[in-house]
């Protein structure tokens, strides 16, 4: 698949919150996934590999009470990488409500993404 069809098909998927899907069928075995510097404990860190990443995944949506609404933008494609921006509205259990906004950068190599990271205000 090209950068710019994997980039469609990972949007897709992500709009309609299938996010494990969109790994198991975009994502490379050996893929990392890197999170910002200075979260707070209990928050998923940074990991490497696929069964990692579907961890982590699992364990951000199990903090989740709600989710009120889901945006995620057009991506945006130069060569093997694409971007888009995220915004989650929900509420986390304990936390309460609040809106979550990050841009997520994508590398794709040999046809997968074999590199996501996230970039948004740590509170």
């Amino acid at each position: 698949m090209s950068t710019e069809a994997i980039a469609k098909r990972l949007v897709e998927l992500c709009r309609e919150g299938k996010y494990e899907q969109a790994q198991r069928e975009l994502y490379a075995n050996d893929a990392v996934s890197i999170e910002p510097e200075g979260l707070p404990p209990g928050m998923a860190p940074s990991v490497k590999g696929l069964e990692a990443i579907y961890e982590k995944t699992r364990h951000f949506q199990g903090t989740i009470e709600e989710l009120h609404a889901n945006h995620v933008s057009d991506p945006v494609v130069a060569g093997n990488w694409f971007s888009c921006e995220m915004t989650l509205d929900l509420t986390m259990k304990g936390v309460g409500r609040r809106v979550m906004t990050e841009i997520c950068v994508y590398h794709v190599k040999d046809g997968k993404v074999d590199r996501e990271q996230f970039f948004y205000d740590v509170h």
